[in-house]
């Protein structure tokens, strides 16, 4: 299953279980992190502002914390929250269990994540065809395009992120999955044909 909205989770641990349930973007705030990184938060707006998002952070004090000040730093942007259930224990990963004695993300079974991202509302793709996208852009069109794999490749990049008002630090890999989020490949190709113009003389319009 693909859910639509952008999935926000604190860690690399708490991402690998989400991706095993369900498909779809997920970003990790990286424990605090994201709350002083200006270019991850802007990142995550414009996602955001065009997919929705859904916060499932640990059922802690931390994770209440992090919840919070994002839905305020995301301002007007509709927010769902997933929640976790309070269950004690420790991560298998950990030599001692987290300061309250609960369970995060990451140990959550299969069923517990999905159950989480339906109560909040998830929009799952395969349930609605009509939320489907004609097509992905794909990386032999970035490849066509000369955003990767060629020379100056690098400096198209950086500056169709700059465009885009996007972190300057996406990696090619990075700049095609934020691209499928944003566009329709046919969006893409328009834009590039019709509406791309660069101060560097990269690209012009027609």
């Amino acid at each position: 299953m693909i859910v639509r909205e952008i999935i926000v989770v604190e860690g690399r641990c708490d991402k690998s279980a989400v991706s095993q349930v369900v498909a779809g973007t997920i970003i990790e705030t990286s424990g605090f992190g994201i709350l002083n990184d200006n270019e991850k938060m802007a990142l995550l707006r414009k996602l955001a502002e065009k997919c929705g998002i859904i916060i499932l952070t640990d059922s802690d004090k931390a994770g209440f914390f992090i919840r919070g000040r994002l839905q305020g730093m995301l301002g007007n942007i509709s927010v769902k929250h997933a929640y976790i259930p309070d269950i004690e224990g420790r991560e298998k990963r950990k030599v001692k269990p987290s300061k309250e004695g609960k369970l995060g993300v990451e140990a959550m079974s299969h069923d517990v994540i999905l159950k989480a991202l339906v109560s909040a509302g998830a929009t799952f793709i395969d349930e609605n065809p009509q939320e489907r996208k004609d097509g992905k852009i794909t990386k032999t069109e970035l490849y066509q395009l000369g955003l990767c794999g060629c020379k100056n490749s690098a400096d198209k990049r950086r500056a169709l992120l700059k465009q885009l008002e996007l972190p300057q630090r996406l990696s090619a890999n990075g700049l095609l999955n934020v691209l499928n989020i944003l566009f329709t490949r046919e969006e893409f190709l328009e834009y590039i044909k019709f509406g791309l113009k660069y101060a560097s003389g990269i690209y012009t319009t027609s």
